[in-house]
C-alpha cells in the first residue's frame, strides 16, 4: 500500500464516526453482505458513510492491509476495525453493537 493509500485510508476512518468499506454503497449495496451492514446500521437509526471499494482499486486493495482482514465489507467505528458483515450481525444480535454505536456517537 502506498503512503497515499494509507493516509486517504486513515483520514476516512479517523473523520467519520462509522465508516463502511464495501461493495456499492449505502443506497446501492453491490452484495449481500455489504447489504446486511447497510441494513443493520439503517436499523439502529445511526448516520454512517461509506467508501466504494468497486471504485477504486488501491482503496479495495488498501483496505484489507490496513486491517489485515482479507474480506469485503469492512466497518469502522469510532476509527476502531470492528469486523465484517458476520461479526457486525452477531454484535448486533447480542445488543453489543448498540452500545458501541451510542458510545462512538456521544463522544
Amino acid at each position: 500500500m502506498t503512503p497515499e493509500t494509507q493516509e486517504r485510508l486513515e483520514t476516512l476512518i479517523n473523520q467519520n464516526k462509522i465508516m463502511v468499506f464495501m461493495k456499492g454503497n449505502k443506497l446501492m449495496p453491490q452484495c449481500g453482505f455489504s447489504n446486511n451492514v447497510v441494513q443493520i446500521l439503517n436499523t439502529l437509526g445511526v448516520p454512517f458513510e461509506t467508501v466504494d471499494v468497486l471504485a477504486d482499486s488501491d482503496i479495495r486493495q488498501g483496505i484489507k492491509e490496513y486491517s489485515s482482514w482479507p474480506t469485503i465489507p469492512q466497518v469502522y467505528i469510532d476509527g476502531q476495525f470492528v469486523g465484517g458483515s458476520d461479526i457486525l450481525i452477531e454484535l448486533y444480535q447480542k445488543g453489543e453493537l448498540q452500545e458501541m454505536v451510542e458510545v462512538a456517537m456521544a463522544s
